[in-house]
C-alpha cells in the first residue's frame, strides 16, 4: 500500500507536467503546434482513409454475415498446416498481414466479442498480426525513404513477424487452442439465413463501428505528432528523431531518408500511438497491452538481427 500511496501522486505529478508543457508549446509556439497537428491531420486524411476504411468495412461486414469461414476455404489448408488452427484465427491472420495495423488488432477484437475465437487465440493473433500494412508499407514507406529494392524489406517487414507467430504457436502456445472452433455462440446460430435485412443491418453496423475507429484514428494522430513540441521545447530541431517514436506516420514523414534504418527499426514497433491505438481496439476484450508491447519489442530486435545479418552477408547491396 505504501508504494501504491506513492506512485499514485507521482503519477498525478508527471501527468501535470507533462500536460502543462504541452499546453505551454502550444500557447508559446503556435505555428509549429499548427504545423504538427496539420500534418497529423492530412496524413490521416490523405494516406490512413484510402488505405485502411474500406478494409475495415468489408472485414466488419464479413465478420457480421458470418463469412469469414467460407472466405478461408481457399488458404485455410496451408495455414493450418503451418498454425493449426482454426479458420476464424487464419481469416485473422490474412487481414492483418494484409490489411495492416489496426486491422490486425480490431479484427481479432471482432472476433473475440462475437466469441468466434477464445481468449488464448486472440492473445496469439495480437503476438504477430497487428503490423504495418504492405500497401501503407510500399506505397508511402519505401518510396518516402528511397529505396529501390522492395523484396528484401518486404522479407524483414512482413516474414519476420510470420515465423515468430508459426514459432510461438509451436511453444508458447502449444496446448493452448480448442480445434476445430471456439463452441457455437447462440446468436450466430441463424447466421446461414441470408437476407436482404440481415445484409443492411450488418452494412450499417460495419460503417458505424469502421467509421469510429477511423475517427479515433484521426484523434490519435494528431494529439501524438503534437507531442512533439515538447521535444522540440526541450532539444529544438534535432527532436525530430524523437517524432516516430511517437507517431509513425508524421515522424517518418519528417525524417525522410535522412536516417533509413533507424526508421525501418521503428516501423516494426509502430511508436507509442500505434500502441495506444491498439489499446482503443482492445480496451474491451480483456487483452494485455503489456504483452502486446513485449512482443512487438521482441520483433523490433528481431528486425535489427534481420539487418545485421543482411549487412554482413551483403554489404555491397545493404539498404539498397
Amino acid at each position: 500500500m505504501k508504494h501504491k500511496g506513492v506512485a499514485i501522486p507521482m503519477l498525478k505529478i508527471f501527468s501535470l507536467f507533462f500536460f502543462c508543457m504541452l499546453l505551454f508549446g502550444i500557447l508559446t509556439h503556435s505555428q509549429i503546434s499548427l504545423y504538427y497537428a496539420y500534418m497529423g491531420l492530412s496524413l490521416w486524411y490523405e494516406k490512413m482513409i484510402p488505405s485502411l476504411l474500406p478494409f475495415m468495412l468489408l472485414s466488419g461486414m464479413m465478420i457480421r454475415l458470418g463469412l469469414t469461414e467460407s472466405f478461408i476455404n481457399l488458404l485455410y489448408p496451408i495455414l493450418n498446416a503451418l498454425f493449426k488452427v482454426s479458420r476464424n484465427v487464419c481469416y485473422a491472420i490474412i487481414i492483418g498481414f494484409l490489411c495492416g495495423f489496426p486491422m490486425g488488432a480490431k479484427t481479432t477484437a471482432d472476433l473475440l466479442e462475437r466469441h468466434l475465437i477464445d481468449q488464448k487465440e486472440a492473445e496469439f493473433l495480437l503476438s504477430f498480426c497487428n503490423n504495418i500494412g504492405p500497401i501503407y508499407f510500399c506505397s508511402f514507406v519505401l518510396p518516402l525513404l528511397g529505396r529501390k529494392m522492395i523484396f528484401p524489406y518486404v522479407i524483414g517487414m512482413y516474414g519476420i513477424p510470420f515465423l515468430y507467430g508459426i514459432i510461438l504457436r509451436h511453444t508458447v502456445y502449444k496446448k493452448n487452442f480448442c480445434l476445430p472452433s471456439f463452441p457455437e455462440n447462440p446468436s450466430l446460430q441463424n447466421q446461414t439465413i441470408f437476407s436482404v435485412g440481415r445484409f443492411f443491418a450488418a452494412m450499417n453496423d460495419s460503417i458505424m463501428s469502421s467509421m469510429q475507429s477511423i475517427l479515433n484514428l484521426c484523434g490519435y494522430m494528431v494529439l501524438f505528432n503534437l507531442l512533439n513540441l515538447i521535444p522540440h521545447l526541450l532539444y529544438g530541431h534535432t527532436s525530430i528523431i524523437l517524432a516516430p517514436v511517437f507517431e509513425i506516420t508524421g515522424g517518418l514523414n519528417l525524417l525522410r531518408d535522412t536516417i533509413p534504418l533507424y526508421s525501418l527499426l521503428i516501423l516494426p514497433f509502430g511508436g507509442i500511438c500505434c500502441i495506444a491505438q491498439t489499446y482503443s481496439c482492445i480496451s474491451r476484450t480483456g487483452l494485455s497491452i503489456a504483452k502486446y508491447t513485449m512482443h512487438k519489442l521482441i520483433l523490433t530486435g528481431l528486425s535489427a538481427l534481420f539487418y545485421v545479418g543482411w549487412y554482413l552477408l551483403s554489404p555491397a547491396t545493404f539498404l539498397g
